[in-house]
């Protein structure tokens, strides 16, 4: 009869013990999560394709600035044609609207949900940033209207002018005849430079 007694709880005991390994397994593989994915980085010269058009880069501004995550496309549209046309989005008429609806739709949004920046459902008609957005963060001045520095490019280039205009005074004069037409060079350069991506996203725009 002990005998019975001892095997029976061997046996109760032997089964807490694998009961209590499975739970233990079972809770060490529900607290294991896979890691998520990191977006691949986009080449350089498609975030300068994507951010080279006005309209996207009011797109990413809208949906960084926005309180809601994701926007309806007939928002966004009134309010890039508002800004488009210099007014408010009361103000701007039902063509000036179409416009830049269709332009979204086809050709903008497309483009840039096939790069991730942002997930668009035509179905629906919304948009929210998509996971490679940050990317483009650092080469796009949310402030900026132009989506590009320019204040900033030419403070900088400002800077580096005084730095080497004072070098060339410490070291002689004829150092100055070199540095001075070397500062102008890079200013106008500069200033090129702003005038033809003006330019080119005001044409880009009329286009669309």
């Amino acid at each position: 009869m002990s005998a019975a007694r001892d095997e029976s709880t061997r046996s109760t005991e032997g089964g807490s013990v694998a009961g209590a390994d499975e739970i233990a397994e079972s809770a060490r593989t529900e607290g294991v999560t896979e890691p998520a994915d990191e977006p691949e980085a986009l080449p350089i010269d498609r975030v300068f394709e994507l951010l080279k058009n006005q309209r996207r880069r009011e797109v990413l501004r809208y949906l960084e600035t926005s309180d809601e995550e994701v926007v309806s496309l007939s928002d966004l549209a009134e309010h890039i044609a508002a800004i488009e046309n210099d007014t408010t989005v009361r103000a701007i008429s039902s063509s000036e609207r179409k416009r830049v609806y269709v332009g979204l739709y086809q050709c903008h949004l497309p483009k840039m949900d096939d790069m991730n920046v942002v997930a668009f459902d035509q179905n629906r008609g919304t948009i929210e940033l998509g996971p490679n957005a940050e990317q483009l963060e650092e080469f796009l001045d949310i402030n900026d209207e132009n989506g590009y520095s320019w204040p900033r490019y030419y403070a900088g280039l400002a800077a580096g002018s005084a730095v080497l205009y004072g070098a060339a005074l410490a070291l002689s004069a004829l150092s100055i005849t070199l540095v001075v037409p070397v500062i102008i060079a890079a200013f106008a350069t500069c200033a090129l430079a702003n005038g033809y991506i003006n330019q080119q996203s005001a044409d880009e725009t009329s286009n669309a």
